[in-house]
């Protein structure tokens, strides 16, 4: 009864598409040009990507810190490491490059050579006053080379900070205004203003300048993001196009493609615009992915009403037949192509939500599309010509499927050693799995700002910030040496490795006061006794507002202090291993009844939503196959056959993580998507061959042999199709600068080959093989929806067809 309504269902649906042609094609237009406006609200994203809730403990940690001392990452670093820039010409046109970015709105204040403040004691006011280190214009090189020698030996406060002693390389701070660093203004800064400046500044000089810092980092590769979706939009098409004509050899139906995916295209960036998401990383994938999963609709679609046209010649039954015939079934595999990325939803990572959200409606979307636009537009074009019919019966694909059929005939043994094998060989590789949380691995490798960041870690230990936040809980708490005493214990233990760089914080300033104190003298670069801290605070506390250096590595009141450092791009293994020995010597030196302390910074927030993200990987993924369960359940009422379409399509994935063990490619925020993208578009092969094997059960008395043949033979080449177009679709990816988007296109391109020939080979292998235990009438039920509905039942519905024309439907 339900299948005879679900028949009646997809008739009426047919009618009703190709009665309405107009008025369809005049809503799809209006619902084009409306969504085309939402365009406008598209934002591209200007912080890094938060891979944890808003509620997690890490990233409410992380928004105190931001609180008290505000936008941590608003730093950007020059740097210059060449004995030419110690000559006069040189020399005076770097402080005056710095006096350029100084005039800036956007910048808050620079820290040069031009401006540098030396502490010297007044003794006659009995306070401390700043000096500058330059007083005057150098004139010669002599002048200068005085400088650097004061700078390089008697100001070790500047040390790191301003220059590296061993190499002579000299580096400017540029701190941007910290309201608008994660706004689009920092963007026509970045690109307007301040690379014109370090380029033309390079071509006056002969110098070679490194930039680099959050800001920095984040603008160029946020370009490289939005550059990026034009070419894989371009590749896309062109490879499926390509892929399309080669199968079907026909323009006409590789032109209805392209439009069908082109609209599709434009939807999505207007879905977009419209739920005002940003375009990161993940959501500039979604509009090329809608162009690699539409496609195989278009294939379906197509193939059946060439088949139709061949085997009867009447147009109007051929498109009533494709909407009721193939609606339902790829209504179905959408659904689960759909499912997996749904999945994402379910995360509390307001990345993957958007993600998932967009993606999955998106799948539906372009099932919409093809199901309209396709028929309707051959609707109002003359029949296919027997050429365009020839790849129907195209030789090297029939050899294709024998060659199936012979070894699942022939070579099941075979078929099962090679499965075995591959597991075990992936059991041994997932062992080798890594996971990896930094910030810039999946940055273009071959950028030159990527190499100006190895630059900077070389010479300067890192870019990273990690913030350690020690709250004293009393007023002043700050300034007591016991606090200085122990902040200057654990800034010790930084100093000792080697993936730090060496800290900055109140104890250095404390430090540098003693130096000035004692005229200067740099052996006196040290924290004061008990007795010469009394002496050095009444100094400090008689000194005018504007020598107060403690602005911003000490709140108001003096009771919360910090430290900064800086991080290498380290893996999460030492990343953790270094966390854990900071944590060890916290808690020995920082007692929990006098001090709170935590630790935070954009690197070790995104390490700790790396780890977030692999725990919902683990989540995801099995609601994923929860979900297809379900639909398996629903549509074949057999918990046997369930298992046994599921083998085919986790072993693909086995096989895939097994590789990237093998292959060294991490887990990270790019490459947890293959596995639930993977297995939602590789279930579909699994639904169409387990739905023709059904009903070829039924048209052949229930023998299993000839059923499992007539289905391989049936949906083997449609597969083929589609797997093709999919793993060329998705190798489109691997021509990405982003190293995390090429492992993306990859693994799921090679998961989707295994699966091709998992679902072709292993899967009737196991029927074969299995067939007195799940293939009777008492343990595969009659589902309560036909996938693909019997011609006969249809026939029997529109007898008239064979004689009406499409206007008369």
């Amino acid at each position: 009864m339900i299948n005879w309504i679900n028949t009646r269902f997809w008739a009426s649906v047919a009618r009703l598409i190709l009665r309405n042609r107009i008025l369809i094609l005049a809503i799809l237009a209006g619902i084009t040009v409306f969504l085309g406006y939402q365009w406008k609200h598209m934002r591209f994203t200007y912080t890094e990507a938060n891979l944890l809730p808003d509620n997690h403990e890490v990233n409410v940690e992380y928004n105190k810190f931001l609180d008290v001392f505000g936008e941590e990452g608003n730093l950007i670093i020059l740097a210059v490491k060449d004995s030419m820039l110690f000559t006069t010409e040189k020399f005076n046109a770097w402080n005056t490059l710095s006096k350029k970015f100084n005039a800036f709105p956007e910048v808050d204040i620079v820290l040069s050579m031009d401006n540098l403040q030396k502490l010297v004691k007044n003794k006659e006011k009995q306070q401390f006053d700043l000096e500058p280190l330059i007083k005057d214009t150098p004139k010669t090189d002599e002048e200068i080379a005085k400088i650097k020698y004061e700078l390089f030996n008697k100001l070790p406060f500047f040390e790191s900070l301003m220059f590296n002693k061993e190499t002579g390389t000299i580096r400017t701070a540029v701190y941007m205004d910290k309201d608008i660093v994660n706004t689009p203004v920092r963007k026509d800064f970045i690109f307007n203003d301040f690379i014109p400046l370090v380029e033309s500044f390079e071509k006056e000089t002969g110098l070679d300048v490194r930039v680099s810092g959050m800001p920095y980092i984040r603008t160029l590769n946020s370009q490289n993001i939005v550059d990026e979706i034009g070419i894989f939009i371009g590749a896309a098409l062109l490879i499926t196009s390509l892929i399309f004509f080669f199968f079907f050899r026909s323009f006409r139906a590789t032109f209805i493609s392209m439009v069908v995916v082109i609209i599709g295209v434009m939807w999505a960036f207007g879905i977009l615009g419209l739920f005002k998401y940003e375009i990161t990383v993940l959501t500039a994938l979604i509009p090329p992915l809608i162009i690699v999963i539409g496609i195989p609709n278009c294939i379906f679609l197509i193939n059946k009403y060439q088949q139709e046209v061949k085997k009867h010649g009447n147009q109007a039954l051929s498109l009533q037949r494709v909407i009721s015939k193939i609606g339902n079934a790829t209504l179905m595999t959408n659904l689960t192509t759909a499912s997996g990325f749904a999945t994402f939803i379910l995360t509390k990572s307001k990345l993957l939500k958007e993600f998932g959200t967009v993606a999955s409606i998106n799948i539906l979307v372009i099932f919409i599309l093809s199901l309209m636009i396709i028929p309707i537009i051959y609707s109002f074009m003359p029949l296919p010509k027997e050429k365009h019919l020839n790849h129907l019966n195209k030789r090297w694909i029939g050899g294709f499927v024998d060659w199936m059929e012979r070894m699942v005939r022939h070579k099941r043994i075979t078929i099962y050693v090679v499965s075995l094998i591959l597991l075990i060989a992936s059991m041994i590789g997932i062992y080798q799995i890594r996971i990896s949380g930094s910030l810039i691995e999946d940055m273009p490798k071959k950028a030159a700002f990527f190499e100006d960041i190895r630059f900077f870690e070389e010479e300067f230990d890192g870019i990273m910030p990690v913030e350690i936040m020690i709250d004293t809980k009393r007023k002043n708490g700050v300034q007591k040496m016991a606090t200085l005493k122990r902040m200057d214990e654990l800034e010790e233990l930084i100093n000792e490795t080697p993936e730090l760089s060496k800290p900055i914080s109140i104890v250095s300033l404390v430090k540098y006061s003693k130096q000035a104190y004692f005229k200067g003298n740099p052996k006196y670069y040290q924290l004061p006794s008990t007795q010469e801290s009394r002496f050095i605070l009444s100094f400090a506390k008689n000194s005018s507002p504007d020598t107060d250096l403690t602005t911003g590595f000490v709140d108001s009141i003096g009771q919360i202090a910090r430290i900064t450092t800086f991080m290498k791009d380290i893996g999460t293994d030492k990343m953790e291993r270094i966390e854990e020995n900071l944590w060890g010597k916290i808690d020995k030196i920082f007692p929990e009844d006098r001090y709170d302390v935590s630790m935070t910074g954009k690197a070790l927030v995104f390490l700790k939503g790396t780890k977030y993200l692999v725990n919902n990987l683990i989540i995801s993924l099995s609601l994923a196959i929860l979900l297809i369960s379900l639909f398996m359940a629903y549509m074949f009422r057999s918990v046997r056959m369930i298992v046994v379409s599921l083998i085919p399509n986790l072993l693909p994935l086995l096989v895939t993580a097994g590789m990237m063990g093998f292959l060294g490619v991490p887990i990270k925020p790019s490459t947890i998507l293959v596995f639930s993208i993977a297995f939602g578009i590789s279930v579909d092969d699994t639904i169409h061959f387990l739905a023709k094997y059904r009903q070829e059960l039924q048209a052949n008395h229930w023998k299993i042999r000839k059923s499992v043949y007539a289905a391989l033979r049936e949906t083997g080449v449609s597969m083929f199709y589609t797997s093709i177009v999919l793993f060329f679709g998705f190798s489109v990816f691997m021509i990405s600068s982003f190293g995390g988007t090429v492992a993306l296109g990859g693994l799921v391109s090679a998961t989707l080959l295994f699966a091709m020939l998992a679902n072709l080979l292993l899967l009737p292998s196991l029927l074969l093989s299995l067939e007195r235990n799940i293939a009777n009438k008492n343990v595969l039920k009659a589902p309560p929806i036909e996938i693909l509905p019997k011609e006969q039942v249809e026939d029997e519905i529109q007898p008239k067809e064979t004689t009406e024309k499409v206007e008369d439907l």
